[in-house]
């Protein structure tokens, strides 16, 4: 037992010491001053991202017995030898034309295999599972249907092309772990380690404090605010709900409507600019855009799912009548907030400029954390060992938030890697075109059902990546503009964190709410509805991803508001008082109407509005 102790210890150090190593070594790496190959990084990268997977200890200190702790110790060191390993073989590989031998086949097994195993360990089993029935795909091809058979392939061929091609384990997406992701976590983690949080709530209850439902309303703001600088929706979850939901309740809402308020917000920190979820740096690399378009093609669509949450709080607190009058006058002035916190809305501009000048993320990223340490230092005139501390606590922090989305990343690797030697995507594409009849609106429900349901148990950018690899082209090939087809599968990517019956972002916030799992999941999807139909309306309107002339991008953006709104309306069942069930119907079907870019359906969509609202003006009180 005191063996057990001492390496549970010697465990929790090494993590430690990986996590701030693996660190230095990015902000090394981007900061110009050590120069490293782009698979050293990437090797390196996973390497350690996973030898922390291996070698933390359990939370549940059951599954922390003796021979656990040495099974996590020897996948660690399995780990250390296969990256090692690459690191010494690749360039003697591409020296050689590309030339492997027999033990580069078995070290590429053992490291598919840890890749498996680090998956299970920190994703779940459903994203090992996809990957397992992806690599036996070569294998059994032959075999299959002929629409998807592919040729043979030998266990050499695949272990060597995933370990030792960058179109494997070490291609794009772990890439994107290895420079755009572990940079803008660790930016994160220092952000909020040097209390950006604490700014950031301040900020949003200062914005809200005379409003109806101002603690509802600063936790939407609050969850905006917190996804410019976080693109995790659990995590987002986790920092504004501990906040907001013991507030919520306590001020007259349900648990489970105070959980998914905050479940529904948070999930939009993943399409909220500048630091958008993993998977947008992805679709930035994978469609050759910088990102500062995805960026500014996600403003508005952003904009309307976070205004789409303020106007449902707001009618059902009208409807409701909770907080009218006790919370417009709770918070702090801004002026006091701004005077406390200045220092840390530099960075955040800085962060936002540079995108937007050009600069790479990455780099933006990098000399952000270099600014809020200066202005840090200056506010607080000395530099102390609290400091240090909180740059290593901050350094450790953001490796340790990386380890699940670079895993992520090498399973997704593994995944396109087998789409790309067997030509297995471009097979799916074509079984999508026949199954829609080439018609572009039933491939995108097809789409939104296939994404919806990879996201129920796959991470965002996992699902991200297998849609953009087998369904994108067949939108593309239907006409839908390339990042209009990207954004679509991102966009539902994300909000499958909403959606039953497996939403992670609603679950986490039923934990703080201390309720029912389902009863959270399934108010927040209702909170969430307007966010199924957005991806439509940029789909169908492109105006709303800042395509077009300005004339055109405004009138969209006002006709959406109003759609948006009249949606709204329908979910809450509220407008100048109580709607009837088919007054509900009048005004959703007004809304899909109006998010249709069009003269005809912009004025239909008016007109119904215009009938529920006479009907509704002698009848304030009928029953929903």
């Amino acid at each position: 037992m005191n063996i057990n102790y001492k390496l549970i210890g010697l465990s929790k150090k090494m993590v430690f010491f990986a996590a701030v190593l693996v660190g230095i070594f990015h902000i090394l790496n981007v900061s110009g001053f050590v120069s490293m190959s782009a698979m050293t990084v990437r090797a390196f990268h996973l390497m350690v991202m996973m030898f922390i997977c291996f070698v933390t200890p359990a939370k549940d200190n059951r599954k922390n017995n003796i021979a656990d702790t040495i099974i996590r110790i020897m996948l660690g060191i399995g780990t250390l030898f296969s990256g090692i390993y690459i690191l010494k073989r690749w360039e003697i590989i591409v020296s050689s034309g590309g030339v492997t031998n027999k033990f580069d086949v078995l070290v590429g097994i053992l490291m598919i295999f840890l890749v498996l195993e680090a998956t299970r360990r920190s994703v779940g089993w459903m994203l090992s599972l996809i990957t397992i029935i992806f690599l036996l795909y070569p294998f059994v091809g032959p075999y299959l249907p002929l629409i998807i058979r592919s040729r043979s392939y030998s266990v050499s061929r695949i272990s060597t092309f995933l370990f030792t091609s960058t179109e494997g384990i070490f291609g794009i997406p772990i890439s994107v772990s290895a420079t755009y992701i572990i940079l803008f976590c660790i930016y994160g983690a220092f952000l909020s380690e040097f209390g950006a949080s604490e700014f950031l709530y301040n900020l949003a209850s200062s914005v809200t404090r005379k409003v109806i439902a101002a603690t509802a309303k600063t936790s939407i703001v609050f969850g905006a605010l917190v996804g410019m600088i976080s693109g995790s929706a659990a995590g987002n979850v986790a920092i504004t709900g501990s906040l907001t939901i013991p507030m919520m309740i306590k001020e007259g809402y349900k648990p489970e409507k105070a959980g998914a308020i905050v479940a529904v917000a948070a999930t939009g920190g993943q399409i909220m600019p500048p630091v958008m979820g993993a998977a947008a740096f992805i679709m930035a690399e994978i469609i050759g855009e910088p990102y500062v378009n995805i960026m500014k093609a996600a403003i508005l669509p952003a904009i309307l799912y976070f205004l789409s949450i303020l106007i449902i709080v707001h009618l059902e607190a009208k409807k409701e009548k909770i907080d009218m009058h006790e919370t417009r006058s709770k918070g702090i002035f801004i002026g006091e907030v701004v005077k406390k916190g200045w220092y840390f809305a530099i960075p955040i501009l800085i962060l936002i400029y540079m995108l937007v000048i050009g600069y790479s993320p990455f780099k933006s990223a990098y000399y952000s954390t270099l600014v809020l340490l200066g202005v840090y230092i200056v506010s607080h005139k000395a530099f102390s060992k609290e400091i240090v501390f909180k740059i290593l606590s901050a350094l450790e922090k953001g490796s340790k938030d990386t380890v699940s989305i670079a895993i992520a990343c090498a399973a997704s690797g593994i995944i396109v890697g087998i789409l790309s030697i067997t030509g297995l995507g471009s097979k799916i594409s074509s079984m999508i075109i026949t199954l829609s009849g080439g018609q572009p609106i039933i491939a995108l429900i097809l789409t939104m059902i296939f994404s919806l349901i990879l996201g129920m148990g796959l991470p965002t950018t996992a699902a991200y990546l297998v849609l953009a690899s087998v369904v994108v082209p067949a939108l593309v090939q239907m006409g839908i503009p390339l990042l209009s087809a990207h954004m679509f599968v991102f966009f539902f990517g994300c909000i499958s964190t909403i959606t039953p019956p497996v939403a992670l972002a609603s679950y986490v916030a039923a934990g703080i709410a201390g309720t029912d799992l389902n009863k959270v999941g399934w108010t927040a999807f209702k909170y969430g509805l307007v966010s199924f139909v957005l991806p439509f309306m940029f789909v169908y309107g492109p105006s709303l991803l800042l395509n077009g002339e300005f004339s055109m991008i405004i009138t969209t953006v006002v006709f959406s508001i109003v759609g948006v709104f009249a949606i709204a309306c329908s979910i809450v069942g509220y407008f100048r008082g109580s709607l009837a069930i088919w007054q509900r119907i009048l005004l959703f079907i007004a809304g899909v109407l109006l998010v249709n870019e069009g003269l005809v359906t912009d004025i239909l969509g008016l007109f119904l509005i215009v009938c529920v609202y006479i009907t509704n003006l002698n009848y304030k009180n009928i029953s929903a």
